[in-house]
């Protein structure tokens, strides 16, 4: 694989299929400043100075691509085009290639032009308004971006046809918001936000303080799972017992807010532990990568620079994560890393 660096969902897609064995080429400015950021998405990548912009720029890529089953860029529409690396001297190329797009708005469309970021692209999906405030780039960027992308891309080299993928990022998270269109279409969702189901308007499915200013997260939707969340909070007023009763929240909520403000939020993990109950601490970004269950399945792994998430899925034959040792000679380049003669 080719990636033409970029931010965001472009390098995430490439780091995705970097840990599920691709052999991914990240060509990048030579004068780009280093980001550590940015350096957590480049793991299993080989970097390659290149400036698009200069003489024989293009013309290296080009001759990168005849080796390569993938190129993935994440520039505005007709950027790629300008630079000379757009779809059609590719293919014409290597008429096998991939060729995956990634923007925000998409390669056609009334907006396809305009500057936009992941709050933007979620906004005009109806997933900004359902959420009801800014969340992090997880669902434009990450999810409705970049795993959209990787997911396309493993598609098209399935297929075995030379063609061009083009990710969306408002494609994408409107895609993940197809449940939630089913729900408001069936009339179980309202345009409200914190008003529905799972999105904080049940008291049963939401996050409540705990006596030290910690938190826990709450996600008992069943009803055997609801009952047992009574039990271990020792609550038994018949009045909280049915919790499909909408009338009778916010007396729900109020018995477990003050319940979970009783103990610390360690004591009742303790307590939780080993229940249905559907009740975890809320954990932060330095404690996450310490907790004893994502320490035994290996969630996160420690570098230089910090814990990072390990790749993900799990295999059960070919494990994931088995960068392949750079060689030159596999894109035509000499051992210095230029184009070989």
């Amino acid at each position: 694989m080719i990636e033409l660096a970029g931010i965001g969902p472009t390098p995430f897609c490439t780091m995705v299929l970097a840990d599920l064995g691709a052999d991914v080429l990240r060509v990048h400015r030579p004068d780009a400043p280093p980001e550590p950021w940015i350096d957590a998405l480049g793991r299993g990548k080989h970097a390659f100075p290149l400036d698009l912009k200069a003489d024989g720029g293009a013309a290296t890529v080009l001759h990168l691509v005849e080796r390569a089953h993938v190129l993935v860029e994440g520039f505005r529409p007709g950027v790629a085009e300008r630079l000379g690396v757009g779809p059609e001297p590719c293919l014409e190329r290597n008429p096998q290639l991939v060729y995956g797009r990634m923007t925000g708005w998409g390669q056609d469309g009334p907006y396809s032009g305009m500057a936009g970021h992941d709050i933007d692209y979620i906004a005009l999906t109806g997933a900004l308004a359902a959420i009801g405030k800014p969340p992090l780039n997880l669902v434009g960027d990450f999810g409705g971006g970049g795993l959209v992308l990787a997911l396309g891309i493993v598609a098209a080299l399935h297929a075995g046809v030379g063609q061009v993928v083009d990710a969306a990022m408002t494609d994408g998270s409107a895609l993940l918001m197809t449940m939630t269109y089913g729900l408001f279409n069936a009339g179980l969702w309202t345009t409200e936000p914190g008003a529905n189901l799972l999105d904080g308007g049940a008291p049963f499915y939401d996050v409540y303080e705990t006596a030290d200013g910690k938190h826990v997260a709450v996600g008992a939707l069943e009803p055997q799972f609801y009952a047992e969340l009574l039990r271990v909070l020792e609550l038994d007023d018949p009045a909280l017992a049915d919790h499909r009763d909408r009338d009778a929240w916010p007396a729900i909520r109020a018995a477990l807010g003050a319940a979970f403000r009783s103990r610390t939020r360690d004591d009742w993990e303790e307590r939780f532990a080993g229940s249905s109950a559907c009740v975890v601490p809320v954990l932060a970004l330095d404690e996450a990568p310490q907790h004893p269950h994502n320490r035994a399945r290996g969630t996160f792994v420690e570098t230089p620079q910090g814990f990072v998430p390990a790749p993900a899925p799990r295999f059960s034959k070919t494990p994931p994560g088995r960068s392949k040792e750079w060689n030159p000679s596999d894109w035509g380049l000499s051992d210095d890393g230029t184009l070989a003669r």
